[in-house]
């Protein structure tokens, strides 16, 4: 169990740092304002998503806020249960903690503002990466550990 605690304070970690961050830049932004950091590359702008990853099902009229926090849960859930039962590598009990704070992270801003909160805008000439934010990256990040993962552990399966 305790090995499993520092898992879930490193989610609890995300989920402060992500609302810390949104609670900044919707305060000290314009809905839409753009301000440059590194020319020709990145972008602090405030907008507002309310469907899931690059704005899926953005305009499906409201019942997606309900299933994407349903899915939050449900993974971060099953998720939060395999760090507990335990006998995963560590990679992977980070790879969960970094996706369960990103999931819960954006659950907080689609229970309290009917959206989520992104900030970070990469871009490249005329090619723009769609706007996202902290727990967006620690999800990235996570499912990226956990396909590194999967190419590090031996199969399990018993042979038919």
């Amino acid at each position: 169990m305790p090995e499993a605690v520092r898992w879930f304070v490193l989610s609890a970690l995300v989920i402060v740092l992500d609302q810390l961050s949104k609670v900044y830049f919707n305060g000290a932004y314009q809905y839409g304002e753009v301000r440059e950091v590194i020319p020709g590359l990145f972008n602090f702008v405030l907008v507002y998503n309310p469907g899931a990853a690059f704005s899926f099902l953005a305009d499906a009229g409201g019942w997606q806020k309900f299933f994407f926090t349903a899915l939050a849960f449900a993974v971060s859930g099953w998720l939060g249960w395999q760090m507990l039962r335990g006998g995963q590598s560590r990679m992977m009990n980070l790879a969960g903690a970094l996706i369960i704070g990103g999931a819960l992270g954006n659950v907080i801003d689609r229970l309290i503002h009917g959206h989520v909160i992104d900030f970070i805008q990469v871009y490249y000439q005329h090619y723009y990466w769609p706007a996202f934010n902290l727990a967006d990256s620690a999800i990235c990040l996570g499912a990226a550990l956990m396909v590194l993962d999967s190419f590090r552990q031996p199969a399990t399966r018993k042979p038919a």
